[in-house]
């Protein structure tokens, strides 16, 4: 039986590997020899030369966002662009409800 694979993310060099996830082994990337992120399964890369996603991803990994599958197919609402986080950053200082929550929450709910 095969195992399913996931993703891992090295940020400095902006790429994007599907492994088998191994649980506690830690990944190194091929490129620099750093540890990879490990990002979840429903993760979709973009692309190399685009900084500013790159940026955002960032962000979403620091905060410890993840990109698992949930019952409902997906990983659910993730910001796409630096804006909709210093949005979410605003919304979380504001309320006073955890930075990691304020990113996935959906865009209707911010009010």
């Amino acid at each position: 039986m095969s195992h399913s694979k996931t993703s891992y993310v090295c940020l400095p060099c902006r790429a994007s590997y599907k492994q088998p996830h191994a649980g506690t082994h830690r990944r190194l990337c091929p490129g620099c020899a750093r540890p990879l992120v490990h990002v979840g399964s429903a993760f979709a890369a973009p692309p190399r030369r685009d900084r500013r996603a790159w940026r955002t991803l960032s962000v979403l990994l620091n905060a410890g966002v993840r990109f698992h599958k949930s019952c409902c197919g997906g990983p659910g609402y993730r910001p796409r662009t630096l804006r909709e986080v210093r949005e979410r950053m605003a919304y979380a200082r504001a309320t006073g409800e955890p930075f990691a929550r304020s990113l996935v929450r959906c865009g209707c709910e911010l009010v």
